[in-house]
């Protein structure tokens, strides 16, 4: 029987800040999925709610549910033996009351198999992750561009472009250091002001669309497998393109059937005539 495989935790995330070793997460919303970035050697699975533009069809991640995560984080658990799986919070999981807030992000541990969670937000959110932090669940900051508040924000635009935007930035990484998050997702800010940001706080910084300074980079796995035709965000590198080899594959599915070639003998099972009725 092989040797149990080493979990990486949260300790581990912020000693390679320290070391100056650069940290990698990818997303999973299923079992295979998960078993692939798991087996790949990435440090941290993000079952995000991007489930909900990725997965399940939404313009938005407004509209998925806490069932919806709970569902998609006990499949990527299951897939997962080495790497930090975070759960994402929902919108309107959190900034609730203390009660409901502390076991929505305790669900994720106890019936999800999540080892820590992910909220956004800045100073509006810091004293809701003292409360999951105070209840022995780690948790993991989100802020620049953040998908939850994209009616707020106007849009999925760059943020922190100005002197006042980029200065409330710096000051909510210091505030959710302060609050006790252990890493902290930098979206879509200017490469300059995260790069500031990750030498003011000790936390790591994990950049999407933040440039090469963060102490590590995440994409949604979709997007890095070329899995959505044409859809190609300005931060995302495509290591294959896999919706053409899997559009090819379907279609050639389709013409052998229709012509006959499948399936073809070596397909099937036999019988001795015997036996036939």
């Amino acid at each position: 029987m092989p040797p149990p495989v080493k979990r990486i935790s949260t300790v581990d995330i912020r000693r390679k800040k320290q070391e100056g070793r650069l940290i990698t997460m990818l997303t999973a919303y299923d079992y295979p999925t998960a078993r692939l970035v798991d087996d790949a050697g990435v440090d941290m699975v993000l079952v995000g709610d991007s489930v909900g533009n990725v997965i399940l069809g939404y313009d938005s991640t407004i509209p998925v549910t806490m069932a919806d995560m709970l569902h998609h984080t006990r499949a990527v658990s299951r897939g997962v033996r080495r790497a930090l799986v975070i759960g994402d919070m929902p919108f309107l999981s959190y900034n609730l009351d203390r009660a409901e807030t502390l076991r929505n992000a305790g669900r994720f541990l106890q019936e999800a198999g999540a080892q820590a969670v992910k909220l956004e937000g800045g100073r509006e959110v810091a004293e809701t992750v003292r409360v999951i932090v105070s209840a022995g669940i780690p948790v993991m900051g989100h802020l620049g561009l953040t998908p939850q508040a994209v009616h707020q924000l106007g849009g999925y635009r760059v943020q922190g472009r100005d002197a006042a935007t980029a200065r409330r930035l710096l000051e909510d990484a210091r505030i959710l250091e302060a609050a006790g998050v252990f890493s902290i997702v930098l979206e879509c800010v200017p490469v300059e002001l995260a790069q500031r940001i990750t030498a003011a706080v000790s936390v790591p910084t994990i950049g999407i669309g933040a440039g090469p300074h963060c102490d590590g980079q995440v994409l949604v796995t979709h997007d890095l497998l070329g899995l959505y035709g044409d859809f190609k965000p300005k931060f995302v590198k495509r290591y294959a393109e896999l919706y053409k080899d899997i559009a090819r594959a379907l279609r050639e599915f389709r013409e052998e059937v229709e012509a006959g070639r499948f399936p073809g003998p070596e397909h099937g099972y036999s019988m001795p005539e015997e036996e036939l009725p």
